[in-house]
């Protein structure tokens, strides 16, 4: 019985680290796309620079706050065993 629980309690803590370190790749990757095709849209466009950019800043933000949501889920499952 204890052991069973034990197991259990393991496993969420693992698959919780798992789904933190997904979710911080994803967002690394999302973020490091999002900043190269800005980027190159600024070389191929230079007068929409400032428009590309605040495009930019905002689509970033709402990528960090997937992975900041992905990662408060982690923790909670890890505090729940």
């Amino acid at each position: 019985m204890l052991f069973s629980i034990l197991v259990d309690i393991s496993y969420a803590i693992m698959g919780a680290g798992i789904g933190a370190g997904l979710a911080a790749i994803g967002a690394g990757i999302g973020v490091g796309r999002i900043g190269g095709s800005a980027m190159e849209a600024m070389a191929r466009q230079p007068e929409a620079a400032n428009k590309l950019q605040t495009s930019m800043l905002v689509i970033a933000a709402l990528v960090e706050v997937a992975a900041l949501f992905a990662l408060v889920i982690c923790l909670l499952i890890s505090f729940k065993g």
